[in-house]
């Protein structure tokens, strides 16, 4: 497990709540992706459901529940059981929360205390976080629940007004830099800057070879295109039929270049068109991966809402 040095605020704090005489039942793990929260949740649960005298499993606990994206359909389903690969789906299931509710009729296995982990909490799918509500209001003796979150806006408000927030901060150039070097990849300097805290990002960015597309992109919110060079250069380097992960980190990197552009801007002009081409970037990313989108032309659609962020821009669609 990743060793991170963000955490030493939300351990003292769930050390204290441990200690204390009543453990809150619900947490939210708050943070922005990448900051090891799901690494928190599974050494936080372990340290709850621990009892003196009780031999604890090294491997799988089975007072631990964890949900997360579960198979896509009946088809992949048959795979995963099979052991075959299959296709994730993109949400957290109402079934999947269900089907946990049922467990939580028995006592826990090994001692008093059961953990349940939902990563990542704001995924779950309308039906389900109602479904969620109904545990959190009235939680089974011994249950406490973990959620994992991203995005904690998306939840439901109810859920949030029931749960103990615990915020995971950022970590700084210097502590990406030292576990990116740990981790045994490059630790460049522009995967740094580009992952904003990140170390997930930054991971991401060393792992799919993204610094010529990080120039690039830079070029482009900075300069514009003369005609469509840049934007061509932009789709060579992402490649005619990338997969989906390549294209969410590209995503993921020109928003994360496009904020750093917008707050180091000084002209308000220059700083509004950034932060639109944020927003589209941002909009973009949330239908890529459902939309019917041509492989060979989104990257020029990313293109395009970079060159409109740049300082006399030609239109964004040419």
């Amino acid at each position: 497990m990743t060793d991170w040095p963000n955490h030493a605020e939300a351990w003292r704090q769930w050390r204290d709540a441990l200690g204390g005489e009543r453990m809150h039942h619900g947490w939210l793990l708050a943070g922005k992706a990448g900051l090891g929260k799901r690494d928190f949740a599974m050494a936080a649960a372990r340290a709850l459901v621990a009892e003196e005298g009780v031999p604890q499993p090294s491997g799988e606990h089975p007072d631990i529940i964890t949900l997360t994206y579960g198979p896509k359909d009946d088809k992949a389903e048959r795979a995963a059981a099979d052991g075959k690969p299959f296709e994730l789906a993109r949400s957290i299931r109402i079934k999947q929360i269900r089907a946990m509710q049922k467990r939580l009729i028995t006592r826990p296995t090994l001692g008093s205390r059961r953990a349940i982990i939902i990563d990542p909490a704001d995924d779950m799918e309308k039906a389900a976080a109602n479904a969620l509500l109904k545990s959190l209001e009235e939680p089974p003796a011994g249950t406490f629940f973990l959620l994992v979150t991203h995005r904690p806006a998306r939840l439901l408000p109810t859920i949030r007004s029931r749960c103990r927030t615990l915020r995971f901060p950022m970590l700084s150039d210097s502590q990406l830099g030292t576990m990116l070097h740990e981790a045994g990849l490059p630790s460049d300097h522009q995967a740094i800057a580009a992952a904003e805290g990140s170390f997930g990002a930054a991971v991401r960015f060393a792992e799919q070879d993204l610094a010529p597309i990080a120039r690039v992109i830079s070029g482009l919110l900075a300069e514009g295109d003369n005609g469509i060079t840049g934007r061509g250069e932009l789709a060579r380097l992402i490649g005619p039929r990338t997969d989906r992960e390549r294209v969410q980190a590209v995503l993921d990197l020109a928003q994360s270049l496009a904020a750093r552009a917008a707050r180091n801007a000084e002209d308000p002009i220059r700083r509004a068109r950034l932060i639109d081409a944020h927003t589209a970037l941002v909009s973009l990313a949330g239908e890529a991966p459902t939309a019917n989108f041509d492989p060979a032309m989104l990257p020029f659609e990313i293109g395009s809402l970079l060159v409109a962020a740049a300082p006399a821009s030609e239109p964004a669609h040419g």
